[in-house]
């Protein structure tokens, strides 16, 4: 089974490994169905999807109906204006069928303009707070995207006490000048306030670029399962950090396979070879 930690300060332990419901956007029920399955039988207990992941929230509500109190559930808005977001949530709770989500996070809040709004009197996060005093969610969180989202999630916590945050974290972005110590100051900073830390990406290869896309990934990811363990194995040997799972379901066996098998972090010498070897490229988030 997957070794589970606190979840920040929610008071919830979850699985290491958070299935990236994302990886559910087009499949039948069937396929969603049976993904459910395999993540209590590797002990997964912690779901993370959003209103923008196609069908994502739809194939969820039936295995939910059956093992609701066997998941820690979140989604996400990515609306940015207070009304939106308000109508957002609670369409979201309804595909999902469920009275109340544990997680409800700001997705992908990156762009400055963005964030004034969403942070903003009138934004998103009034509409956050507001469900949690309603009681349809429980906590708040924050997720991003790119080389500049670290820095951005450290002005939303100075801004507010978010829950948890989501942000890329892999051997081969933290090879990156800029994006590391940002990266670093986020984790100090959480670990400090008791906030759970998502990471994404973990299993990214480089951007398809000019390549035809073999997977449903948003990137190019590792495949074979050596690669994809020294790749799990490097993310969880950094104590206190998650990792949420590529939005493929032929990939989650693997990964769930790998974590199952965790013990320590790969050696320097090892992560290196996969950067020479040219099967990590191109550095991006």
């Amino acid at each position: 089974m997957i070794e589970t930690m606190p979840f920040g300060a929610t008071g919830h332990e979850s699985s290491r490994v958070i299935f990236g419901a994302a990886a559910l956007w087009a499949v039948t029920q069937s396929e969603a169905d049976a993904a459910l399955e395999l993540l209590l039988e590797h002990g997964v207990n912690h779901i993370d999807t959003a209103a923008s992941y196609g069908e994502s929230e739809l194939r969820l509500a039936p295995g939910l109906r059956k093992h609701r109190e066997r998941f820690f559930l979140a989604t996400k808005t990515g609306e940015r204006e207070y009304t939106a977001a308000r109508e957002q949530i609670r369409h979201s709770l309804e595909r999902l069928g469920v009275d109340q989500v544990d997680l409800i996070q700001l997705h992908c809040l990156v762009h400055p303009d963005e964030w004034d709004v969403a942070l903003g009197e009138h934004g998103a996060l009034r509409a956050a707070i507001e469900a949690r005093d309603e009681g349809l969610v429980r906590f708040i969180g924050v997720t991003g995207h790119g080389l500049t989202v670290a820095a951005m999630h450290l002005r939303s916590l100075a801004r507010f006490a978010f829950d948890s945050v989501l942000l890329p974290y892999s051997h081969v972005i933290m090879q990156d000048p800029q994006y590391a110590p940002d990266f670093e100051r986020v984790l100090a900073t959480c670990r400090e306030r008791g906030v759970a830390v998502q990471t994404i990406k973990g299993i990214a290869r480089g951007p398809w670029g000019s390549k035809e896309a073999s997977a449903t990934t948003w990137y190019e990811p590792l495949v074979e399962q050596p690669e994809i363990d020294l790749a799990v194995h490097w993310v969880l040997g950094e104590p206190g950090v998650f990792l949420n799972s590529a939005g493929d379901l032929a990939l989650l066996p693997r990964v769930l396979d790998a974590a199952e098998r965790f013990e320590e972090r790969p050696d320097e010498a090892d992560m290196a070879r996969l950067l020479s070897e040219g099967r990590l490229s191109s550095l991006f988030a």
